[in-house]
């Protein structure tokens, strides 16, 4: 009798290589960033620049921590973008459980202009916007930066999507059968189910948040900026010194490169799970 077990997928050699190719393609920029921050600007201009790392890594970096005071940058950054990747997160798996699996009367009104309000550009928002916080008395002040960004409609439209999937209705109703009120079953079931997909959003919203440039730096000056509106006044010149704007720009990578290697399990897991559950 023929056995029915499935023995299990092997990628050929053209995959392998195709995967090869697109790791080194991948990586390459992140090694020139280093490469350029290890190496004079008289190098880097030099007809053959350099393709190995040089003993000039350290200079650099003390010279961009010294120019932009990146080192209070990457503290505002941090603070910044961990308190909006928090507050996204929290508020956008509430709202998403509440538009993926509660009846309430509007529900679909509400979540339609939800999503609508992704369709506005948001520059068409910055002067009102930039008259509330002095009004408010924020400018120059990181709460005008985490504020604005602390619930995301692209967030709630995520979550609700993931739990659709993710959350069966007969556990909620378990949970209700049981006594458990609203919130001890978000506590108890809805977060252990979403946790795949908040470990997704919250990846995508602190890369968005540390990467933002358009809004610090209207709100924020260079005395208090977060890390993209210090690089701005990196090696400035008749000849800018592109050694040292790549060792500001390498100090500003390894954050966002640290968050990913925290969350990777869980992007992976959910991804895994996905699938299996599909």
């Amino acid at each position: 009798m023929r056995s029915t077990r499935r023995s299990p997928l092997h990628g050929g050699p053209l995959a392998y290589t195709a995967l090869i190719a697109a790791t080194l393609v991948s990586v390459f920029p992140f090694y020139w960033t280093l490469v350029a921050a290890s190496r004079s600007n008289s190098e880097l201009s030099a007809a053959t620049p350099a393709l190995t790392p040089g003993p000039s890594l350290f200079h650099n970096l003390g010279e961009a921590l010294q120019q932009a005071s990146i080192g209070t940058a990457l503290l505002n950054s941090l603070l910044v973008s961990g308190l909006v990747t928090a507050g996204v997160v929290l508020s956008s798996t509430l709202a998403g459980f509440a538009f993926a699996k509660l009846r309430f009367r509007g529900r679909g009104l509400l979540l339609a202009v939800t999503v609508g309000t992704m369709m506005i550009p948001p520059q068409l928002g910055v002067i009102p916007l930039f008259m509330l916080i002095v009004r408010l008395d924020l400018q120059n002040k990181l709460p005008s930066v985490i504020l604005p960004s602390l619930v995301s409609a692209f967030g709630v439209f995520f979550m609700r999507q993931y739990l659709v999937q993710a959350l069966p209705d007969e556990l909620i109703e378990a949970g209700r059968v049981d006594g458990a009120s609203l919130l001890r079953i978000f506590r108890s079931i809805v977060l252990p189910a979403a946790r795949p997909g908040m470990a997704v959003l919250g990846m995508l919203t602190f890369m968005a948040t540390w990467n933002d440039f358009f809004w610090p730096i209207v709100a924020l000056s260079s005395q208090n900026p977060t890390v993209q509106v210090a690089l701005k006044s990196l090696g400035q010149g008749y000849v800018p010194d592109q050694s040292v704007i790549m060792a500001g720009t390498l100090l500003g990578t390894l954050p966002v490169l640290l968050v990913f290697g925290l969350l990777g399990r869980q992007i992976v897991g959910g991804i895994m799970q996905g699938a299996v559950k599909g």
